[in-house]
């Protein structure tokens, strides 16, 4: 299971509004290259946002629906990324003084990618959830 965790230096309320706004997703989300749809009452659980991710010119689009929703709290995710199948991704956010700890929780649930999980996906997850959550951390900052 890929596990992260990155304090961020602003209150949970600023990282959250980061996480509530899926037209902006694109913009820290690493491999994400634009939003193509979100659903008004995003981040309600069952709400739900397309998206185009790839690398260079291989691309593809796929939906990410939300099951759990604590507001400012916790967000899970359920990303479907065909042909790989679905992963779930858990934000929470821990207030720690004026700032906030946020633990990151990926990892594959059905198909391919969790037929083939092992050490090399680890790896490339954490690679992948380190960005991330730097780029999160920059986008509340800057926010």
């Amino acid at each position: 299971m890929a596990q992260r965790q990155q304090l961020i230096e602003c209150p949970p309320s600023r990282v959250w509004d980061i996480l509530a706004d899926g037209q902006h997703y694109a913009e820290w989300v690493v491999g994400t290259k634009e939003i193509l749809h979100t659903d008004r009452d995003w981040p309600t659980v069952g709400a739900s946002l397309r998206f185009r991710v790839g690398l260079g010119p291989l691309t593809f689009d796929d939906t990410c629906v939300v099951r759990i929703c604590e507001t400012r709290q916790r967000l899970e995710l359920e990303a479907k990324a065909e042909p790989f199948g679905t992963a779930r991704i858990a934000f929470t956010l821990i207030p720690w003084a004026d700032n906030t700890l946020v633990i990151l929780d990926e990892h594959p649930l059905r198909g391919l990618g969790a037929r083939l999980h092992g050490p090399p996906v680890e790896l490339a997850l954490h690679l992948r959830n380190r960005q991330l959550l730097t780029n999160l951390a920059r986008n509340a900052q800057d926010a």
